[in-house]
This record gives C-alpha cells, structure tokens and sequence, in this order.
C-alpha cells in the first residue's frame, strides 16, 4: 500500500479523547490531527516521538491531519486502523500471501448473518472468508491483540465458527503494523472472552495468519508471516 500524497513529519505532543493528537510540525507550528485507533494504543504512545501525518482529503474535515506512524526504539509502527483492511485486499488480489494466493475475485466488506466480514476470497473450488485485524501492541517479542476489550471481534469470531461448520474456508488475519516483534499472541489478561474464543475458533478449523509488515513514510509492504501461540 503506497500513500498517495507525501506525508509531513512532526513530533507527538500529546494523545486525547481517544480520537485526538497535539502534533508539533518541523515548522514549530501545533497542528490537531485525527487518530483513527480507538483502542488503549498500548505501547505505541511516547509522547516526544517522530511521527507522520498525512493531509486530510477533505478541506471541510474539522482535522486538517491524519496521523499515519510513530518512530518507536528506532523503527515506524503503524497506527492508522483503517490500512490493514486495504494491505490485506491488495495483498490477496496481487498473490502476496502464499496460504491466500489463487483467488481470482476478491471482494471487501461482505455482509454474511449479522456480520459483515471484510474479505471474501472466491475462486472456482472455494470461497474464504477472511477477517482483518489491526495489531500493534507490543508485548517482549509478541505482539498481540486486542489491546482494549473488543465485543465486536468476538462477534466475529462466532461468525467465522459458523462459516466453518457449514464447509466454507475461514481466515483471521492479523496485520501486525510494527517489526520489532517475532510471534502474535492473544492479549489474555486484557480481554480473556476474545482469547477464549481465538482458541475455540482454530480449534473449529478457523485459520490464523498473522503478517508483519514493514511500516515507512513512502509505503506499507508485507513483511512476512509470524508463528502464534494461543496458550494463556
């Protein structure tokens, strides 16, 4: 995934209201730029450090910034939400995840009970349902997910189960935003419930694969695929 127009680098001020950043640019000048990640943002807030923004597309959008990336023990980590489902997409349909290559169409947000999951993958012998999750918590040299309490993951956990048991293939995808860790793990002590069901959904045959990507001011590329470990 290319960013479309250049980005501008500055520096973290300060994290609020969940959707909020205080961003000092190279100019000296303060700017508010829109976070897109809900969640705790665990390990990915040092306030001091490099980050990168980019402009927002629309001139009437109360923030005039996005913020893209932060620099974190010398590597970017990615923490825009809403690039992982498009990472995966074009990913799948270039042939770039060996375990999800083959597809001939590939479509996103899929509606299937009352889910809707982001991937559907179709050629003339199967269709798989894959889920995309964004990780970027760091925990030693795991990275796990979720890093607050997530109903609405779990929800789609039970969905894939159901998928499953009626023959369809079922993914979860986790795209991990950082390189400085080597397995993915559920995040047991922060929301049990969703581990609990990561365990029951692979033990129904749901598939994980977790990628690591490579995060820089230029483009997110996929790395390579981790090893995981659902054990508490």
């Amino acid at each position: 995934m290319k960013f479309e127009t250049p980005l501008i680098h500055g520096y973290l001020i300060k994290r609020y209201k969940r959707f909020l950043s205080d961003i000092r640019l190279d100019d000296g000048s303060i700017v508010v730029a829109h976070c897109t990640n809900s969640g705790s943002m665990k390990t990915c807030i040092e306030e001091g450090a490099e980050v990168y923004l980019s402009p927002a597309k629309d001139p009437k959008r109360k923030t005039r910034y996005t913020w893209e990336m932060i620099k974190l023990n010398g590597d970017w980590v990615g923490i825009n939400t809403m690039h992982p489902n498009l990472i995966a997409y074009e990913a799948i349909k270039t042939n770039k995840i060996k375990a999800l290559s083959g597809y001939t169409h590939v479509q996103r947000e899929v509606k299937t009970g009352d889910s809707r999951i982001d991937i559907m993958a179709q050629n003339e012998s199967e269709t798989c349902f894959i889920e995309v999750k964004n990780v970027t918590m760091k925990d030693g040299d795991f990275a796990r997910f979720p890093d607050a309490v997530t109903t609405r993951g779990k929800k789609h956990l039970v969905e894939l189960i159901r998928l499953k048991k009626e023959g369809i293939r079922t993914v979860m995808l986790y795209i991990i935003q950082r390189s400085d860790v080597k397995q993915f793990a559920p995040a047991h002590q922060i929301d049990p419930e969703y581990a609990n069901t990561l365990s029951l959904a692979y033990q129904e045959g749901v598939e994980i694969i977790p990628i690591r990507v490579k995060v820089r001011p230029e483009e997110i590329v996929i790395d390579q695929v981790l090893e995981f470990d659902l054990n508490p």
